[in-house]
């Protein structure tokens, strides 16, 4: 069976452009406040605190650098720079792979360590103060259900990250 190409946009209806717009401002202003708020409280920024959540995520406190490209969603020259500056201040190291001698490691620090230690009392306070406290159970059961079938219409999507 051959399914003909859709010629026609499926323009979104004012209820659901005002849901979309509505989204991705709370989205936008949600990662700003949470981007302001641990570097102004923490020495360290949101982006150092994404890559030492993935860190501290896992048992041996490494993780190989394409998966951590992977998990993070970042290009690998966002994500090499990145990397470079928090060798630079002591927070990860880098390692070769010896078993195959291609890749490469992220392996987190006493001092990667300590600093998302201190960031995240506070981080998870502003979390909660400003996506659940306003909801209630109900509402993130619900909110928790819709964000996993979105989640999984996205499953089928090609990878917006090269592989190389």
């Amino acid at each position: 069976m051959t399914t003909t190409p859709q010629t026609e946009p499926r323009w979104l209806s004012p209820a659901e452009q005002h849901l979309w717009r509505t989204f991705l401002r709370m989205r936008q202003q949600l990662d700003a406040q949470l981007a302001r708020h641990i570097q102004l409280e923490s020495d360290i920024s949101i982006a150092d605190f994404s890559v030492l959540v993935v860190l501290t995520d896992v048992p041996e406190g490494r993780v190989r650098v394409l998966e951590l490209a992977r998990g993070l969603q970042w290009e690998k020259s966002r994500l090499s720079h990145h990397l470079a500056r928090m060798v630079k201040r002591g927070l990860i190291e880098r390692a070769e792979c010896s078993e195959d001698g291609r890749g490469s490691f992220v392996l987190i620090t006493d001092a990667g360590r300590r600093a998302i230690e201190a960031a995240a009392p506070r981080h998870v306070e502003l979390v909660r103060t400003l996506f659940f406290d306003p909801l209630s159970e109900e509402q993130v059961t619900q909110l928790t259900q819709i964000s996993e079938r979105i989640l999984g219409a996205m499953e089928g999507c090609p990878e917006a990250l090269p592989e190389s």
